[in-house]
């Protein structure tokens, strides 16, 4: 693999104006399609083989002309103290919103709650239902304008008037995290290469890439159902790993310049090795994204699947683009400063700028390794008490949908959803949706009949309301309010009495089935799901993953303790974020204005993405310490040698990823929010912690046996040749110097800081 892709490299770079062409082509025929896509994008929730799932289908099914996509919104009146709604005063209020709601744009049906009996006991709290024909999709500035002018009205007469629904949402908010990252990494790079041509450069072939992935998700939206939440967590990954991809393989470059290779020489050994790097650090992100297809969850899949194909992308812009735009670049590499101390070299350095010391002492990196491997038991011993405690608070952790009664108390939804659980019960927000398949009944009616007294025999159900058959008469829909809110456990615990209990008794009795759905029925049921997939989804990615970090290392030791520290790092971030978004620690500076259960599917997809981005700075690092050590050092020296070369640039590519992170905790919807911080925590913990410290304690304890693998299997086994043997025959084999000076520069040869590294 090293010298196809040394091949590529120099291909690249001597037909650089042709590459950066072909993906200008790309991206523009991309973009083309992407603009003529028109039509909505349906955001189907489905969770196959549940009951949840078989409640839905039974539904859609007897009730056609019933669209499940349209919005509704709910007007909420509540009355002055000391008053009552049905007073005439207060009457007209009312009459006077839902006139102006009447004739509004996409309003097909209002339900007067005097009409429809929607008022509490004491008549202080009401609602109206306002249906639309419109989708998510389709909701205007104009709708939302109107309605809370309704509102307003309202409110002017003395009432208090609130509403909930998609219509009263505003605009989703997924902040600026892409600009905010950028910025920093633009600062990081700059420091990192001293050079505003040489910190541009990763920048730009990074945008290239994330812009062809967001085109082809936006082209892709409407046939596959891709959210715009989808495309925000794609552009989150892409955007990192095109940043890190492309600083590997430019930092590799500069390197290969300071042995006195000439600039096409260094660019294809560049690709040939960092790139070795960058091809398996990606298929181990690829590989942890699409494997969310296990979880068998559409919504799950897509997101994982676009995200993948996102990195995939960025990794073939690494590695034809970027020795690209090293061809524009050339030396200028370097700062002017750098280039004008050392004009009597054409302006390379001996060694990389800032790397060492003006007084030739070991850099930051050396040193770290150097402190870490004398004391590696005490060292090891206090990362992984400090990720333990920091993986405590998933002891703790509930998973839930999210709803309106965890947004902020200063929005109109959340003042409806607390007047909805004052006036009518907790349970108001989260009924449970029952179905009745009676076409195996001998009375359908009856058996709707009875099927209502069994649930309103229960202790934690306030009422039910009378089934609603479809036009055959076999099969029906009752609301059952439970005494409890929606993320309550005892609503939990009714489902699953419902479903175990009432159901079966229900069926014996009358031969009609029960389906309980609903709000807490769905959490329930994808929480269900996702803990079944989880071990198999462990299964797949880790043991993919080890037998491709087996390859790339020739060893089994180091995949394991890459799989391990995966693990710790994991939990330490879930654990953060636990006591962040649903503990409330320090949820303030972060803008999380209400705590509540963190959204169920984004356990998972975090264990997914950072087991896959984990895997990249083990890559990186573990690879310079197996190319030390396959080239003669002794095993504790090939781990100092690893952090001489690679620490300074994996702690840039770090900063990069985590600043990239954190930038969409400005996010205005939360799970957006809680993945970016999520992310962010755990890449901090894995680089600094994990990969910079852990690694070199174990990797000091193990010595040569980190590097032992059986004889059989070795023999095996397919050799990917990631450190470059038959890179390095291929150019003593062609003649090609080693590391001489180009002709005419003058000076003496680069000294060399480590055995030959064979591209």
């Amino acid at each position: 693999m090293a010298t196809f892709l040394y091949r590529l490299g120099r291909a690249a770079f001597r037909r650089r104006g042709r590459v950066v062409l072909i993906w200008l082509a790309v991206l523009l025929a991309i973009g083309g399609v992407a603009s003529t896509v028109t039509g909505e994008v349906e955001e189907e929730f489905a969770l196959p083989g549940t009951e949840t799932q078989q409640a839905f289908e039974l539904l859609d099914e007897a009730f056609p002309d019933s669209s499940a996509e349209a919005v509704t919104s709910r007007v909420v009146f509540g009355a002055p103290e000391g008053e009552t709604l049905s007073d005439p005063a207060n009457r007209a209020v009312i009459d006077e919103v839902l006139g102006m709601l009447d004739g509004a744009d996409g309003v097909v049906d209002i339900a007067d709650p005097f009409e429809h009996d929607t008022i509490n006991e004491d008549e202080t709290v009401a609602y109206a239902t306002v249906d639309y024909n419109v989708t998510w999709a389709d909701i205007t500035a104009e709708m939302r304008d109107q309605l809370f002018a309704a509102l307003d009205a309202g409110r002017d007469a003395g009432l208090v008037v609130e509403a909930s629904g998609e219509v009263a949402y505003g605009e989703a908010d997924f902040g600026h995290g892409e600009i905010i990252g950028i910025a920093v990494a633009a600062v990081v790079l700059l420091i990192t290469f001293g050079s505003m041509i040489a910190a541009g450069l990763p920048l730009v072939t990074a945008l290239l890439g994330v812009g062809i992935g967001m085109m082809g998700i936006a082209a892709l939206s409407v046939t596959l159902g891709l959210s715009e939440t989808t495309g925000i967590l794609a552009m989150m990954i892409g955007l990192a790993v095109g940043i890190d991809y492309a600083l590997f393989i430019a930092s590799r470059y500069r390197s290969e310049l300071t042995k006195g290779l000439e600039p096409e020489e260094a660019a294809g050994r560049a690709v040939g090795t960092a790139g070795s790097a960058v091809v398996f650090a990606g298929l181990t992100v690829i590989i942890a994204l699409a494997g969310l297809a296990v979880v068998n969850v559409p919504i799950l899949t897509r997101m994982g699947m676009a995200a993948a194909a996102t990195v995939a992308v960025a990794v073939l812009v690494a590695l034809t683009l970027v020795p690209a735009a090293l061809g524009f670049v050339g030396k200028r590499i370097f700062g002017r400063r750098v280039r004008k101390a050392n004009a009597d070299r054409g302006g390379v350095p001996t060694t990389i700028p800032a790397t060492f010391s003006r007084s030739g002492r070991e850099n930051f990196g050396s040193r770290w390794a150097r402190g870490v491997l004398r004391r590696p038991v005490p060292v090891l011993a206090a990362c992984v008490a400090l990720l333990g405690i920091l993986a405590l608070p998933v002891t703790d952790m509930r998973l839930g949908m999210g709803d309106e009664g965890t947004q902020p108390e200063e929005t109109t939804q959340r003042q409806a959803y607390d007047m909805l659980s004052e006036g009518f019960g907790p349970g108001f927000n989260g009924p449970l949706l029952l179905v009745l398949d009676a076409r195996d009944a001998d009375d359908p009616e009856a058996a709707a009949e009875r099927a209502a007294d069994r649930v309103s025999e229960l202790e934690g159900v306030v009422a039910v309301t009378p089934a609603t058959f479809n036009e055959a008469g076999d099969i029906a829909r009752m609301v059952a309010f439970p005494s409890s809110g929606p993320s309550d456990r005892e609503t939990a615990d009714l489902v699953a009495e419902l479903r175990g209990e009432v159901a079966p008794v229900v069926a014996e009795e009358t031969g009609a089935q029960v389906l309980v759905s609903g709000q807490t029925a769905v959490e329930s049921d994808f929480t269900k799901v996702l803990d079944d997939a989880l071990v198999p989804y462990l299964a797949l990615v880790v043991g993919l993953a080890f037998v491709l970090l087996m390859l790339v290392f020739r060893s089994l030791l180091v995949p394991l303790k890459a799989a391990l520290g995966f693990l710790l790092s994991v939990l330490a971030a879930l654990g953060a974020v636990v006591a962040v978004f649903q503990w409330g620690w320090g949820a303030s500076l972060l803008g999380v204005a209400e705590t509540g259960p963190i959204v169920s599917m984004m356990p998972i997809f975090l264990i997914g993405v950072i087991f896959g981005l984990a895997m990249d700075y083990e890559v990186f690092l573990v690879t310079r310490m197996r190319e030390a050590y396959v080239h003669g050092e002794d095993p504790q020296q090939a781990v100092v040698s690893g952090f001489d070369l690679n620490a300074r640039v994996v702690t840039a590519a770090a900063i990069i990823m985590i600043s990239v992170f954190f930038g969409f905790i400005t996010a205005g919807d939360m799970m957006v929010k809680a993945i970016g911080f999520g992310l962010a925590i755990a890449i901090l913990l894995d680089a600094f912690v994990v990969r910079m410290t852990l690694v070199p304690a174990v990797m000091g304890l193990l010595g040569r046996r980190a590097w032992w693998l059986p004889a059989w299997l070795d023999r095996i086994l397919p050799n990917v040749d990631v450190e470059g043997a038959s890179l390095e025959k291929h150019l003593r084999g062609s003649g090609t110097p080693t590391g001489a000076l180009p002709p005419g520069a003058g000076g003496p040869p680069a000294p060399e800081r480590e055995p030959e590294p064979v591209g």
